[in-house]
């Protein structure tokens, strides 16, 4: 590969751009994480009682879908009592559905057994919601019941997102329009990251240096924009994994916006292209 492809900035939480900037590192791409996204419980009591009693009953539902690895490793806190032993999930015939790849790798570490998990089609366009109903609408029969398991933002007041999140509603829409029930819970919590002087640094370095910012959520753009606001965005590079998310970031300003798979190997290839 050599050094002649761009710095890339990954922006997705913590836990998962750790992941992303060692991946893209075996390539021979040079990675630096700046989590754009804080990763943490959620604290609403209200909200543990019901995933706690979520947790306990995880055998009344047809599915759990997971909408992001964060997820998995809240629901799946080892501190609390999950009723969902290694074999628990392929005995109450409760399937896992996750919408991408790191989604499923999250689950196997929990020690969900891959014979009960779904997801997307490893070629599909995008790893979404949509895709996954591709594979998982068959097992939906009236009557079942589906847990959602995802985060809540810190700021629901804003406007990056509905409280849901686009794709979970979409989601929901489908399961309830074939006789399915739907219910959501909240496993953790989504806010803004508090940036260190260095990674400011970074950041205004980045936006004009030829880095290839890898975007994986409009609330990260937003939050990039909220802690940078007087940044001026247009020589920065972006490379967006979801039509949604390049849209947020040609309107926060990046001056070359790129769309690709969220697949590691067309960021791969993109950033390579990009070289």
């Amino acid at each position: 590969m050599g050094t002649s492809a761009p710095r890339v900035i990954v922006t997705r939480p913590a836990r998962e751009a750790t992941h992303w900037v060692a991946q893209l590192g075996a390539h021979g791409i040079q990675a630096v994480a700046l989590p754009l996204i804080a990763i943490g419980p959620c604290t609403d009591t209200a909200m543990q009682d019901a995933l706690d009693a979520a947790r306990a009953n995880v055998g009344n539902y047809r599915a759990l879908m997971f909408v992001s690895g964060n997820a998995v490793v809240h629901f799946f806190e080892p501190k609390r009592p999950v009723a969902l032993g290694n074999h628990a999930l392929t005995a109450t015939k409760t399937r896992a559905w996750a919408p991408g790849p790191g989604t499923a790798r999250a689950l196997e570490q929990a020690g969900v057994p891959r014979s009960a998990i779904d997801g997307p089609a490893p070629d599909a366009p995008q790893f979404d919601s949509e895709a996954l109903w591709q594979q998982v609408a068959p097992q939906v029969q009236p009557g079942d019941r589906v847990l959602i398991v995802r985060g809540r933002s810190a700021t629901p007041q804003s406007a990056h997102e509905s409280p849901q999140g686009n794709g979970r509603e979409w989601l929901a829409q489908q399961i309830e329009a074939r006789g399915g029930q739907v219910e959501f819970v909240v496993a953790y919590q989504r806010g803004a990251p508090r940036f260190t002087a260095q990674e400011v640094a970074l950041a205004q370095q980045a936006a004009r240096d030829g880095s290839v910012w890898l975007l994986s959520s409009s609330e990260a753009v937003a939050h990039l924009a909220e802690a940078l606001p007087d940044q001026h965005w247009g020589a920065a590079h972006a490379l967006a994994t979801h039509p949604r998310i390049a849209e947020a970031a040609r309107a926060a300003g990046f001056g070359t916006v790129r769309e690709c798979r969220p697949a590691l190997e067309d960021v791969v290839a993109s950033i390579e292209s990009a070289a």
